[in-house]
């Protein structure tokens, strides 16, 4: 087992906490504390040679708290059972609709681009949590770790600009707003929506469940018919 670096965890609290103060202060989309959090361990681990799985195994506590966090997030769905009883009907459209489109968009452009089936697979279920994305991937013949990668990338664009898009919209609806997050970003978004607004966040919540359900089942079925249109 490699051994781990003691300084791992207590390094990614200051650095992450410091870039959240720093996100607080200046208020810019691209100051994103998870993508800035990034931008400066990657080039220490790599300036310093220190493998990530060394890294990571300092950190691992992290990566345990990530189960029970996800859990967590029924709270908020359950606070806004009333209105989701209410509107479950236009949820399941939207959430059905976002992930068609999620889905065909990145998958038809990959292809028209040149990309192999194997690539294009990797990319369609891009706008889903990670576990999902890998499962939906394999499921088709892509390639999990890039499906992984895709995950991360959209995740963080959409926690640094999504709200800016939406506020240049001016869509204001916080369920929408959530909706729109939560299907596009997954996880990643919904911890900004979060902080946004407690509303938001459980709407972002509740597409981040259900488009990852429908990804899932449509994947197997979707792919072939979008790789005989563009392929």
């Amino acid at each position: 087992m490699m051994e781990n670096i003691w300084w791992s965890l207590p390094l990614t609290l200051l650095v992450f906490f410091s870039m959240r103060r720093l996100a607080i202060k200046f208020k810019f989309p691209l100051l994103n504390p998870l993508l800035t959090s990034m931008a400066i361990i990657i080039p220490l681990l790599l300036i310093t040679h220190i493998p990530y799985a060394r890294y990571f195994a300092g950190s691992k506590i992290l990566n345990d708290l990530l189960q029970p966090a996800v859990v967590a997030l029924a709270l908020p769905l359950y606070e806004q059972l009333h209105q989701i009883r209410a509107r479950w009907k236009s949820i399941i459209s939207i959430c059905f609709i976002g992930s068609l489109v999620a889905m065909t968009s990145g998958t038809a452009i990959a292809l028209w681009m040149g990309a192999t089936p194997e690539i294009a697979a990797s990319i369609l279920p891009k706008s889903v949590t990670t576990p999902i994305a890998m499962a939906a991937a394999e499921s088709i013949h892509g390639i999990p770790a890039i499906s992984a990668v895709c995950v991360i990338f959209v995740g963080i664009l959409g926690a640094a600009l999504g709200h800016t898009i939406l506020n240049i919209l001016k869509i204001t609806n916080k369920a929408s707003r959530g909706l729109a997050i939560g299907n596009a970003s997954h996880a990643l978004g919904t911890a900004r929506c979060i902080e946004e607004d407690f509303q938001e966040g459980a709407f972002s919540s509740l597409a981040l469940v259900i488009c990852g359900i429908i990804t899932s089942l449509l994947a197997p079925f979707l792919f072939p018919l979008l790789l005989a249109l563009f392929g």
